[in-house]
């Protein structure tokens, strides 16, 4: 009974010491906010490299002086320093957020894209309408159909299913819409037609691709693809929305989207798609291969199990309705033949080849890490 009570005892003093770890986070974050103020006020830059290297020196200073191990002190820290910066982008957002007074449209708004960009137009000061099939109950600020608002707005988000994006982007031309316009499609291929009529009817119009999921809250080392249709102002404005974020914004052409799409999120989910399939087919248990696994086998089964999470009819679509699509398939397939005839022929010179071949590609990355298993 004393052993148990001993046990009780280290228990509860665990959960009084994570309850003064939480504590800290507060205290720290509160801290983090104000030197977000500072910096916005400064029209300082959010993301200071010098300081985080410094942070992370000072914790490892201190898990060497605690004797604690470094990786999971490492862990811990780098968590730490993504949520000070995530707490310290939106205050800025806010901030600097050019949305006061102004109406914003949000189509498609209760889709998980429609609803992040619906929250990040109303962390800039927007009134945010939002216009959905979805809608069972309609207010002033909801409804089923955009037609149905009677007033013009300053942005309109065409966040909807990209198989419907191009009649909402034509609706949207023929109504000769005010304001700033434009999609958020995973491919630019088939609203490509809608956004030049948008364009002709001297709408204020411009293309953009958020290049992250719909639970991202910072935008720090994500992309945003803005791709001109014709009107530069429309381009400038849309590029504004994100000016005071951390997001990494890219300029190009509607055909040199989807042709670099093509890899980016084509090859990406082809390969993901192809694993898992094979893994399922193999006859043999999942979790009898997790027991066994590598590094590099962990690493990519959650890749592919956020994959296998997603929108599978959207997936299809992004595959299928890319005009280059055949570049990243034929890609593929021609790389997994080679590769096999090469083992199959016990050519082991041209298998080091690849991986040489692969190395050297790769290398140029900043953020690849090494590994030291398989």
């Amino acid at each position: 009974m004393a052993d148990e009570k001993n046990l009780e005892f280290y228990r509860d003093e665990i959960l009084n010491v994570d309850r003064e770890i939480i504590a800290l986070m507060r205290k720290r974050k509160e801290l983090v906010r104000e030197i977000g103020l500072f910096k916005s006020s400064h029209d300082l830059e959010l993301r200071d490299f010098v300081q985080e290297k410094r942070v992370m020196e000072n914790a490892m200073k201190a898990a060497d002086e605690f004797r604690v191990s470094r990786r999971p002190v490492k862990d811990i820290v780098s968590r730490l320093i993504e949520y000070s910066l995530a707490v310290q982008e939106k205050s800025q957002v806010k901030a600097k957020g050019k949305g006061s007074g102004r109406k914003a449209l949000v189509i498609g708004g209760l889709g998980k894209i429609g609803v992040w960009f619906s929250r990040f137009l109303e962390s800039q000061g927007f009134e945010v309408f939002i216009a959905d099939t979805g809608v069972e109950t309609e207010s002033r600020i909801l409804k089923n159909n955009w037609t149905a608002f009677d007033h013009s707005f300053d942005v309109t988000v065409v966040a909807v299913p990209l198989g419907h994006s191009a009649g909402v982007l034509l609706e949207l031309a023929e109504h000769k819409m005010d304001g700033l316009i434009f999609d958020v499609a995973s491919l630019k291929t088939p609203v490509q037609d809608a956004l030049y009529q948008l364009r002709d009817a001297g709408c204020k119009v411009t293309s953009v691709h958020p290049m992250f999921g719909a639970d991202t809250e910072m935008l720090g080392g994500k992309h945003v693809i803005f791709m001109d249709v014709g009107n530069c102002e429309a381009l400038n404005e849309a590029r504004d929305l994100f000016r005071a974020t951390m997001a990494t914004c890219v300029e190009m052409t509607l055909d040199e989207h989807d042709k670099l799409v093509a890899f980016v999120l084509g090859l990406s989910h082809l390969l993901n798609i192809a694993f898992f399939t094979a893994l399922s087919n193999s006859g043999e248990e999942i979790k009898r291969l997790h027991e066994i696994s590598s590094t590099s086998f962990d690493s990519q089964l959650e890749v592919a199990q956020k994959i296998s999470a997603e929108n599978p009819h959207l997936y299809f679509e992004i595959q299928r309705l890319n005009r280059y699509r055949h570049l990243s398939q034929k890609s593929l397939t021609n790389a997994l033949t080679e590769i096999i005839h090469t083992i199959e022929s016990n050519n082991e010179s041209n298998f080091v080849q690849y991986m040489t071949k692969g190395r050297e590609y790769l290398k140029t990355l900043p953020y690849v890490k090494k590994s030291d298993n398989n």
